[in-house]
């Protein structure tokens, strides 16, 4: 599996990209799980319960995309899993 994550804006609007290929990993299962999560708390991409809502500004957006599937969600709207992802894949990630 394939998780990439894309944070645009802030303060300086400053892009950063990185991405985990489970493949191999030992801990694949539970990149797995957290992807899932992640994914199906997205619903139509905007974040859990506050779809649609807008982001805050100077805060960071974000497109998670697992195996070619893309959401997108803003802080402060990110769901625990979200929130979890973005934060290992970007300190893990290349």
């Amino acid at each position: 599996m394939r998780i990439e994550v894309r944070r645009t804006g802030g303060f300086a609007g400053i892009e950063r990209r990185a991405a985990v290929d489970t493949a191999g990993r030992p801990d694949a299962d539970s990149w797995h799980a957290l992807a899932g999560a992640a994914l199906e708390g997205a619903g139509d991409g905007a974040g859990g319960a506050a779809r649609g809502a807008p982001g805050m500004p100077d805060g960071f957006g974000y497109e998670i995309t697992v195996d070619g599937r893309t959401v997108r969600c803003a802080e402060p709207h990110l769901t625990e899993a979200q929130r979890e992802l973005v934060s290992r894949v970007l300190r893990e990630g290349a």
